[in-house]
């Protein structure tokens, strides 16, 4: 089963049908999946689960960047996980990854720069972020645009993050993540 996080300001909130159902629509079509607002997220959700997607958010809700306490079960987390957007975001300060600015919106091109098992080689992607992550040795860089860092994988887990947002134009690797991943 797939649990995906709704990372939104607020349950049901109009980022909802932009940022979480299009998630909900490829994981279907691949295996059961449950969908959860952050706020109310138990440990049983997270134990019952064996994939995990952290949605992205419009670009102005900041909401989970505000509240790490919530995510702390992020560094002990043995399921595969994938963050989008401020998924990855969240993702990387749950490991103490510092953000910096980087403003980015529309297709954009992507570099793929440590081969993996998501995507390969340059391809252009829908990006709406902010904010990307600072590099760590914690975690592998994977792909970069002109601007930032778009993609990480944590050094000894199957934990990635994707800045751009492959729910709009890259399907192929939400299907590959649910699909590959153990």
């Amino acid at each position: 089963m797939i649990l995906i996080i709704d990372m939104n300001y607020k349950k049901n909130s109009l980022g909802f049908q932009e940022f979480v159902l299009p998630i909900v629509s490829v994981a279907k079509e691949l295996d059961e999946c449950v969908v959860k607002h952050f706020t109310e997220l138990r440990s049983e959700d997270l134990n019952r689960c064996n994939k995990i997607i952290l949605s992205g958010t419009p670009l102005k809700d900041n909401a989970t960047l505000a509240q790490p306490e919530k995510f702390r079960w992020i560094k002990t987390c043995e399921k595969a996980l994938l963050g989008i957007c401020a998924g990855m975001q969240t993702l990387g300060l749950a490991f103490g990854l510092c953000l910096k600015p980087s403003l980015e919106i529309g297709m954009t091109e992507i570099n793929t720069v440590k081969e993996n098992r998501l995507f390969s080689g340059q391809f252009k992607a829908y990006t709406l972020h902010s904010f990307s992550v600072e590099p760590t040795s914690e975690f592998d860089v994977l792909a970069e645009s002109e601007l930032c860092i778009q993609a990480i994988k944590h050094n000894h887990s199957e934990l990635y993050g994707v800045l751009f947002h492959p729910e709009v134009r890259n399907l192929e690797i939400l299907q590959r993540f649910i699909q590959q991943l153990n």
